[in-house]
């Protein structure tokens, strides 16, 4: 049974789901030349963020969750070609508010962690 939540996101660029739902969610994104923010092959932040994000949706795996806000810190680089996983955890449940935090690496090397504070709405976002 696939994801209940951003069904139609690319995995290229964020990540493919590995696991999902009762606030635990997975991610591994494969980096590409496309990702480099320069010619040495730094991969930009924004995939990172984008593949934590998307492990933390996976976590509450709602259709309607949003991300509300982020606290972050980007811990190390990545390089073209390295692959990250992102696990995130649930820490947190009031009312529509989830607080998930999550952990990506390479290997064994954190690169990002934080805090994601995610919400499940009545409606879709765009509706509003």
């Amino acid at each position: 049974m696939p994801p209940a939540t951003h069904l139609a996101i690319d995995a290229g660029l964020v990540g493919v789901p590995l696991s999902w739902g009762e606030g635990r969610g997975r991610a591994r994104l494969v980096t590409t030349p496309a990702m480099a923010a320069d010619a040495r092959g730094l991969v930009h932040g924004g995939f990172v963020f984008g593949l934590a994000d998307y492990a933390a949706m996976l976590a509450v795996d709602d259709p309607l969750v949003v991300l509300g806000s982020a606290d972050t810190r980007f811990l190390a680089p990545v390089r073209v070609g390295e692959v990250v996983e992102a696990e995130a955890e649930r820490t947190e449940v009031k009312g529509r508010k989830h607080a998930v935090r999550v952990v990506a690496r390479v290997g064994e090397r954190v690169v990002l962690e934080g805090v994601f504070t995610t919400f499940v709405l009545d409606t879709h976002v765009l509706d509003r």
